[in-house]
Order: C-alpha cells, then structure tokens, then sequence
C-alpha cells in the first residue's frame, strides 16, 4: 500500500502551493513513498543546497519554482522553473541554490 502525504490524491493541486520556503533553510515533503520509489517535493532558500552525494538509482528533477545549480560528476548545470534534469545512478552529484527554488524529485528504486 502506497504511503501518501496527506490527502493529496483525486485532486488537481499546484506543486507551489505544497510547500514553503524557510529562511535558512532546505524543507522536504514526501507526497508518495513506496517500495518502488518516492515522490519528494523540496524548497531551498537561497545560499542553502545537498553537499555532494551518490544514489544508488537514477533521480529524476524537475524545477518548479525559481533557479538551481546541480553539479553532476564534476559538471555544473543552470536548471530553471519547468525544466527537468535526471542525475545518473553512482554518479556524484550535489545541489546549490543561488536564490530560492523548489523541486520535485522522483526516485524510482527499479
């Protein structure tokens, strides 16, 4: 059975509105969690970002709101509100937020 982030599910909803920003802060939501994989929606403040990591799957970004710089193996990427970007599996990657943005990231485990 999927876990799902409140009552979320049957309805059109903007993904702007499911979060917030927090001075100083990274904020994360998880609408969907399951086995397979997750559906995560994240706010960054300006100056704030992910240090740099590794997943053992691919992930999947999509900018919904303003602007972020995702670094992958070594590689630095300007992604903007309604684009996407895809971060390979094993490749390391980190994130930086110049000025705020949210994304939702998908994560499928398979």
């Amino acid at each position: 059975m999927a876990k799902i982030q409140g009552t979320i599910t049957g309805q059109a909803l903007n993904l702007k509105n499911l979060i917030s920003y927090q001075e100083d802060s990274v904020v994360s939501k998880t609408l969907v969690d399951r086995g397979i994989g997750t559906i995560t929606l994240f706010s960054f403040d300006a100056g704030q970002g992910l240090s740099e990591h590794t997943a053992p799957f691919d992930a999947f970004v999509q900018i919904v709101d303003g602007e972020a710089e995702i670094t992958i193996s070594g590689e630095k990427h300007t992604v903007k509100a309604g684009e996407i970007i895809i971060m390979p599996a094993d490749q390391p990657h980190a994130l930086r937020a110049e000025t705020r943005f949210t994304m939702l990231l998908v994560m499928i485990r398979a």
